[in-house]
């Protein structure tokens, strides 16, 4: 055997440390180019099945969120107490408790699940919360009173608990979407998936008029003890039926690989994200178990100094004021009216202009009530989320808030300073119910989608879905303020100066838009507002008897 000269021998470390280096240096531009090419993909199978699977949890979430406004009202029939007129009804106390619970527990999961997904990874997270969302649902369903606690204890406790796991998607589904998405239909592909919010309160509304219809026979005449049996059965089912989606959904979430960004930025996992982004891009699998990680490099990492460092500078602290704000005031409307509409439709008796809302029987007044409700949501729900679809890449995001706070301002003006001279008549309820309608379409058709799409774009991936959670968080502290003063002032004289007070915010909403920028036809990474040369840097570790293979950078170059 010949012997290799002195000077071969110690080139060889030398050589092996260039090899390594080159290759480090080179997952910069391999992390960048696989970056582009997914901003660049065309909208394929695998990002329907996102719309689909992200999609069904917030028509879960809806549903669930908005069912609790029907059936309060049977509640009250079955468990409250008398009223002034002798109907039934839950005190404000307890209307609040259950309406509020699961925006408590909601503001809670949002920034929970939000920082989780940032550590441990968005698909590991995925699906936890749909378990959370399906054991609260259940649980409402088969809940009963003891002497130890009250059918409303009972419900609040649950409703929290399911409004944990509904918090969790905010984020969850938000970043998955967007981190998924070409650049070209991010917005698209982000409103389809939150469209689903409309459906679900759609199918609310129509599941509770059905339910009314079933059981029509039962429910007129005079209150007996079958009347408030049947009461009872129906708020069981309507809310049970929520556990269908929920179990849909949990079932599809496992189906969903953890996205490219994650691997790369977060795991530093470039080769395998680079190489796992591809093949999903192409042919929609991916393996279950993630590409071993064969060199670790170093990147920006999350921490509290480092989140104190980017979000302290005022370009990027300003961007989270921003859609954490716009989306309190933009809440403070749209549950006040969406989970009061049963109230609201019951206080101006519409469709009943011989009677009051209180001489009501319980069949007339829940027929009502549903009605109602199926006209909010065709007219304004629905086609607001689809105008917005049809405008968010072409348009953009800005200019939608903008208008969106805008109008709403406007509207809220004129119903509530004209409330009662509107409310006096049948044809003046009628041009109210028109107003309600607009405010519920230019809600969709402007913040109420927008505040959801800009902080799943705008931060960097590393606190992407971190900062989601603490906007979203903001918006549900609006909506446990808003419903805490509209339970114990909106359903009297006070009611028309809540809609003046809304007004106010929709302006305060508009200032904070400033404060954002535009995300139309930008990148992820741009919108970071960190450089991204050198996003990647080298870290010497590892066995020096086993240098890189000179293959495999090749093999990464040609990727």
């Amino acid at each position: 055997m010949t012997a290799q000269p002195a000077a071969q021998r110690a080139g060889a470390p030398a050589q092996a440390e260039n090899i390594e280096l080159n290759f480090l240096r080179d997952l910069n531009p391999v992390r960048l180019a696989a970056l582009e090419e997914s901003d660049r993909s065309k909208f394929t199978l695998f990002h329907w099945k996102v719309v689909v699977v992200a999609g069904m949890g917030f028509f879960t979430d809806a549903y669930d969120l908005f069912a609790i406004s029907f059936a309060a009202t049977m509640l009250g029939y079955v468990y409250g107490e008398p009223g002034p007129d002798g109907t039934k009804v839950l005190n404000w106390k307890q209307d609040l408790a259950i309406k509020v619970a699961a925006p408590v527990g909601t503001l809670f999961g949002q920034l929970v699940f939000g920082w989780l997904a940032d550590s441990v990874g968005r698909k590991r997270m995925y699906g936890v919360e749909m378990l959370i969302i399906l054991t609260g649902t259940f649980a409402q369903a088969i809940s009963g009173a003891n002497y130890a606690i009250s059918i409303v204890g009972v419900l609040v406790i649950w409703r929290f608990i399911m409004g944990i796991g509904v918090g969790g998607d905010y984020p969850l589904s938000a970043v998955i979407a967007s981190e998924s998405a070409a650049v070209h239909t991010r917005g698209r592909l982000m409103v389809a998936v939150f469209s689903s919010q409309g459906w679900g309160n759609f199918v609310a509304v129509l599941v509770s008029f059905i339910l009314v219809t079933i059981f029509k026979p039962h429910l007129e005449g005079p209150p007996d003890f079958e009347q408030l049996k049947h009461l009872d059965y129906m708020w069981r089912i309507l809310l049970g039926i929520g556990c269908i989606p929920a179990g849909l959904g949990l079932f599809f979430r496992l189906t969903i690989p953890e996205t490219g960004r994650f691997r790369m930025d977060i795991e530093r996992n470039v080769v395998g994200a680079a190489a796992e982004m591809k093949t999903v891009r192409e042919t929609g699998e991916f393996d279950d178990e993630p590409a071993p990680v064969v060199y670790h490099v170093e990147a920006p990492q999350a921490s509290w100094s480092d989140f104190k460092e980017y979000f302290g500078k005022w370009e990027n602290g300003k961007v989270l004021l921003g859609t954490a704000y716009s989306w309190f005031s933009l809440d403070l409307a749209f549950y006040g009216l969406n989970l009061n509409s049963p109230v609201i439709i019951s206080g101006i008796a519409f469709g009943s202009p011989t009677s009051s809302a209180s001489n009501l029987g319980v069949f007339d007044n829940l027929r009502n009530i549903a009605v109602g409700n199926l006209i909010l949501s065709v007219a304004g729900l629905i086609p607001g989320y689809y105008l917005a679809l049809y405008f968010i890449d072409t348009w953009g995001r800005k200019p939608m808030q903008y208008m969106g706070f805008s109008v709403l301002a406007g509207l809220f003006v004129i119903m509530g300073f004209s409330y009662n001279q509107l409310t006096a008549s049948t044809s003046g309820k009628d041009v109210f119910i028109l107003f309600y309608c607009l405010a519920n379409l230019f809600q969709n058709f402007g913040p109420n989608t927008t505040t959801f799409l800009i902080p799943g774009e705008v931060f960097p991936t590393r606190y992407r879905s971190t900062a989601h959670g603490i906007s979203a968080a903001s918006g549900k502290f609006g909506a446990i303020v808003t419903q805490t003063a509209f339970s114990k002032a909106g359903k009297g004289w006070f009611f028309p100066h809540i809609l003046e007070i809304y007004a106010f915010f929709m302006l305060t909403g508009l200032a904070s838009t400033y404060l954002l920028p535009e995300t139309m036809g930008r990148t992820l990474e741009d919108l970071s507002n960190e450089s991204q040369e050198n996003f990647i840097k080298v870290r010497r570790e590892g066995d020096p008897e086993h240098p890189p293979d000179p293959a495999a950078a090749e093999n990464v170059n040609r990727r």
